[in-house]
């Protein structure tokens, strides 16, 4: 019996080319070596570098047997909570936003950029000010309840008039989105002092504001999060050759869509209660990790994961030695080294095909 490749070819037609690996995939698991890498040593950094400077081995004995009564220590285990709060916003942040491009097709996609922090913020405001919400829970599900609203309100938006939700549309939508949800944030604020007093220090995004038992109540939120996106990488990949031919290859693109932004929702809602609105991380990781990485969103989610982190921890360690003896909190500094590096990533005029 003839196989289908020779009966293809008997009836004159050319067989099936061989599929090829990649280059993507043959560079991707490097590049996550390295990233690994990077990170250890930005953890590591995180742990040692600040306004009062600690010697390595003395990061390594506190962290092997703690003495209570030794400074040096002390400043160590402190620097821990938000070595960790990096570790896991970042992370979010990061698949966050390779999620929101893959999902919206739209290489300008991320938490800040739709209006999904800002519906965060405003959502928080609104709790703190009517409801007196001052627990980390109660601002996570006033988190989750703001972000989810702004995205389906982005996207209704954005999915009126013939051609439907666009990339361009969705980045309009979510522009204005952002900038009207800003401006009911400061209109509460206005009114609300006792708001004011702890919105003020949460807003500029902050990793020092939690502790650990706080931060581990959350990772179920983000775990949940994170496997939604990352259940999505072949979906992604398929939506990168448009509707059509992701419903043609057998998806069921509404389910799929529906299922990975609920997984955002989580990330950006959970990451925000924990830190406030941290801006560029969702942007700028997933560019430079498809810059170097490619666009194979098998790869570059979890790549986005362990680059996210990076970028915040650098941009954290910055901060506190940038103005000694004050500290510049990590959203502020994320929005200084996050608008440059973009621009240049756009200058290299490196493709940011979806």
């Amino acid at each position: 019996m003839s196989t289908p490749t020779k009966a293809v070819s008997s009836l004159g037609l050319a067989a099936p080319a061989k599929p090829r690996t990649p280059r993507s995939s043959l560079r991707a698991p490097l590049v996550g070596l390295v990233l690994l890498g990077i990170l250890l040593m930005s953890v590591f950094a995180s742990l040692l570098i600040g306004a009062r400077p600690i010697a390595v081995p003395t990061v390594f004995e506190a962290l092997l047997e703690l003495d209570p009564a030794n400074s040096d220590h002390v400043v160590v285990a402190s620097r821990i909570p938000r070595t960790v709060a990096g570790l896991l916003i970042g992370a979010a942040l990061g698949l966050a936003g390779a999620g929101m491009q893959g999902i919206t097709r739209n290489p300008l996609a991320d938490p800040g950029i739709l209006g999904v922090n800002a519906g965060a913020a405003l959502a928080v405001v609104a709790g703190i000010h009517f409801f007196s919400v001052s627990t980390l829970h109660g601002y996570m599900l006033f988190a989750f309840v703001g972000a989810g609203g702004a995205a389906a309100l982005v996207y209704v938006v954005a999915s009126l008039g013939r051609d439907g939700a666009t990339g361009l549309k969705l980045a309009l939508a979510g522009a204005a989105m952002a900038a009207g949800l800003g401006s009911l944030t400061n209109a509460v604020l206005m009114i609300g002092q006792e708001a004011l007093d702890n919105f003020r220090f949460w807003q500029v995004g902050t990793l020092g504001a939690r502790d650990v038992p706080e931060m581990l109540s959350v990772a179920p939120f983000l775990a949940l999060g994170a496997l939604a996106v990352l259940a999505g990488a072949k979906l992604f990949n398929a939506l990168a050759l448009g509707d059509d031919s992701a419903v043609g290859l057998g998806f069921r693109v509404g389910r799929g869509r529906a299922v990975s932004a609920a997984g955002v929702v989580l990330l950006c809602g959970a990451a925000t209660a924990l830190a406030g609105p941290i801006g560029f991380v969702g942007l700028i990781v997933p560019h430079a990790v498809r810059a170097v990485a490619g666009a194979d969103y098998r790869w570059l989610l979890p790549l986005s994961m362990l680059a996210g982190p990076v970028l915040l921890l650098l941009a954290d360690v910055l901060g506190r030695v940038i103005a000694p003896p004050a500290e510049i909190q990590v959203g502020v500094m994320t929005a200084v080294l996050g608008a440059p590096l973009f621009l240049w990533l756009l200058r290299r005029g490196k493709k940011v095909s979806l």
